[in-house]
């Protein structure tokens, strides 16, 4: 009788274990708003299904607990833990993704991969590995039929690229799809925009007539630059480069991070200065950027703000004859690489 007991007992504890529960689940925006075609994952089986044109979900799985992801397009991921012993519902809620509205900004005068256009795009961090100082033109010296130069010989003061041998007046600069092109005579005066690199989020270059329909002519290419995507977290991030020819670079930049979850404000002061290459070619260039963002669920609106103070010689007036026979100044026509050495320090701290 004993041994009998035992084994319903154990009968029992299995058909339990073996029972499966219904857990019944909404998907749902900050609104309320139910969010059809979210992703629901449950890690442990490995399996997933999605939400119906209400929000809903519904699965069935034996007793234990479980890690069940949800994710959306254009939402933050949730995961959540629960423990499944009986019936059950429950309702996730997911806030909106800022960086996604990022790309709606440029689509305008973007193109993607597989449009018909010659283009190159640079990451953030691509610029970052190359940003030592050095204007915008010089940092895209590298991409295909791209050209430039600089009166200083260094790259950093007054620079200028061409693309496919049209000159800077028929290359479109855009900022944030605004057009920076000077209205007069059509070219970009990048000396004004010292260490613009270090505020830069991505750009993109298309070489040739491209999809801007904003500002001067594309005949040569059209250059858009993406300023600094709005960041989630508080941080700073100080920045010092050293060189030949007397340069150095110092940047210090500031976010106050997401406030009240749709503010956010970021700045940036830099000082860059060079002796040149050339003879009595200095630059000293002051700077400042600041931007403002607020976001929330369907809007995304910037305000910036950017300028500064420069401070160079006659470097562009040239030599006489008279000046080369002195051999007061060696000119060569290729530039060398300046900076040799760069630090960075940067910190990065949650709000409480």
């Amino acid at each position: 009788m004993k041994k009998i007991s035992i084994f319903l007992f154990l009968f029992v504890s299995i058909l339990t274990n073996a029972q499966t529960f219904t857990l019944n689940g909404k998907v749902v925006g900050k609104n309320k708003d139910p969010l059809p075609g979210a992703t629901i994952l449950v890690k442990e089986a490995n399996k997933g299904t999605s939400t119906d044109f209400d929000g809903k979900f519904s699965v069935n799985f034996p007793k234990g607990k479980y890690t069940i992801q949800i994710s959306f397009i254009g939402y933050k991921s949730v995961s959540k833990e629960i423990s499944l012993t009986k019936n059950d519902a429950i309702e996730f809620v997911l806030s909106p993704n800022s960086t996604v509205l990022e790309e709606v900004l440029v689509s305008a005068v973007r193109v993607k991969a597989n449009a018909p256009v010659t283009h190159s795009n640079l990451s953030k961090k691509e610029i970052s590995k190359r940003n030592l100082g050095q204007d915008i033109p010089i940092l895209l010296n590298y991409l295909p039929s791209v050209t430039t130069s600089s009166d200083a010989g260094a790259g950093i003061g007054y620079t200028y690229i061409r693309v496919r041998g049209s000159d800077g007046s028929r290359v479109n600069v855009t900022v944030n799809g605004i057009p920076y092109n000077d209205a007069e005579s059509q070219g970009s005066f990048w000396v004004n925009m010292g260490d613009f690199a270090s505020s830069t989020e991505s750009l993109q270059l298309q070489r040739g007539v491209g999809t801007s329909t904003n500002g001067a002519g594309a005949f040569g290419a059209s250059l858009n630059i993406l300023t600094d995507a709005i960041s989630e977290e508080a941080g700073g991030e100080i920045s010092n480069s050293f060189g030949s020819f007397g340069t150095r670079k110092h940047t210090a930049k500031f976010t106050t991070g997401k406030i009240n979850e749709h503010f956010e404000f970021a700045g940036r002061l830099s000082n860059v200065y060079s002796d040149g290459y050339v003879d009595r070619a200095f630059t000293d260039l002051k700077s400042y950027f600041l931007q403002g963002s607020y976001t929330d669920e369907n809007t995304l609106i910037k305000a910036l703000a950017f300028g500064g103070k420069e401070y160079t010689y006659q470097a562009w007036s040239g030599l006489t004859a008279e000046k080369k026979i002195e051999n007061r100044i060696l000119i060569r026509m290729i530039m060398k690489l300046i900076i040799i050495n760069k630090i960075i320090i940067s910190y990065t701290g949650m709000r409480s």
